[in-house]
């Protein structure tokens, strides 16, 4: 079935780094544009970052550019979130998602 499993969250200081995987299976991944998206504690959904299906094209939110790089690898069906310079309004459950599915989440918590 179609499915998006994202990996890699955690606990992380202030100005640390996580990397953020989704793997996706039951879908053509090369066809689909994805992205990321966040939920913070009591707040709705934010758009973090997208990615053409190709990914020669990519796009960030404004708070999150410059520290975070949107990646996949088609042969792999795996999407990637590198983040950098971590800070606490980070504090999210993140979530991967295309058209046809959308993750479980990986919780990522900044803090000291």
């Amino acid at each position: 079935q179609v499915q998006l499993v994202e990996s890699g969250g955690g606990l992380v200081q202030p100005g640390g780094s996580l990397r953020l995987s989704c793997a996706a299976s039951g879908f053509t991944f090369s066809n689909y544009p994805m992205s990321w998206v966040r939920q913070a504690p009591g707040k709705g959904l934010e758009w973090v970052s997208d990615i053409n299906n190709g990914g020669t094209s990519t796009h960030y939110r404004d708070s999150v550019k410059g520290r975070i790089t949107i990646s996949r690898d088609n042969a792999e069906n795996t999407l990637y979130l590198q983040m950098n310079s971590l800070k606490p309004e980070d504090t999210a459950v993140y979530y991967c998602l295309t058209t046809v599915a959308v993750g479980q989440g990986t919780q990522v918590t900044v803090s000291s």
